[in-house]
């Protein structure tokens, strides 16, 4: 198994910002408030809230004419410190919302995908597991992760680690809708594919109220 360390910043973009240079590593970009453009070698990308983009290569952030609040994730190697701040932006704060490290078989292949679940009041995801390990954190509304012995509450911009092969049953507030953004790693036999299964034959025939939205999914090479 490769064991990497993946985390998760939340970065804050004063307006009209100088350009943010990021280094090459296996990445994904959501925007929760604003909007910014994500130059790489090839190609832009303008990003608007509630939308993201997965890359591996370098990248340049250029942001809007407003203030942008970003999430990001990052895959490094195990032994990578993690950055106090976005390189040669001094204008801009970072906060380490969370860190893991995550464990992965070399002979696969992977991809990082970043997509969006959302429950309506109540809802509540069955007990299930999936085929690999990832970063949530909760965007709005309240969710429960009940795992491993342990039962954890999020609200909104709390974050979470889920293992992947460990079944999670996740039950969300009745006050209002719960939607939360992750970013996990899949091998890539699960582009364009669920990577949910559940673990009572009974609950993989039951109703479903949870939604799901991918935003962007990408091979990526393990870091070194």
């Amino acid at each position: 198994m490769r064991t990497l360390m993946l985390r998760l910043y939340e970065d804050a973009l004063p307006a009209r910002c100088p350009p943010v240079f990021l280094p090459a590593t296996p990445r994904a970009l959501y925007v929760a408030e604003g909007a910014l453009t994500v130059e790489g070698p090839g190609d832009a990308q303008w990003i608007p809230a509630g939308a993201a983009r997965v890359c591996q290569q370098s990248a340049v952030l250029v942001n809007d004419d407003a203030p942008t609040r970003l999430w990001r994730w990052e895959l490094s190697a195990a032994g990578a410190p993690a950055a106090a701040a976005l390189p040669s932006a001094p204008a801009t704060r970072s906060a380490l919302k969370l860190e893991a490290e995550v464990s992965l078989d070399p002979r696969f292949d992977w991809l990082m995908r970043c997509d969006e679940v959302g429950f309506p009041p109540g809802g509540v995801a069955l007990t299930h597991v999936h085929q690999g390990p990832g970063i949530r954190i909760c965007a709005e509304g309240e969710i429960a992760i009940e795992t491993q012995g342990a039962r954890d509450r999020y609200a909104p911009g709390e974050a979470w680690f889920e293992l992947g092969p460990a079944p999670v049953l996740a039950p969300t507030t009745e006050r209002e809708a719960t939607r939360f953004v992750r970013c996990f790693l899949l091998p890539r036999a699960l582009k364009g594919r669920s990577s949910i299964r559940y673990v009572r034959a009974e609950d993989a025939d039951a109703p479903k109220v949870q939604t799901y939205r991918v935003f962007a999914e990408r091979d990526i090479d393990l870091p070194e």
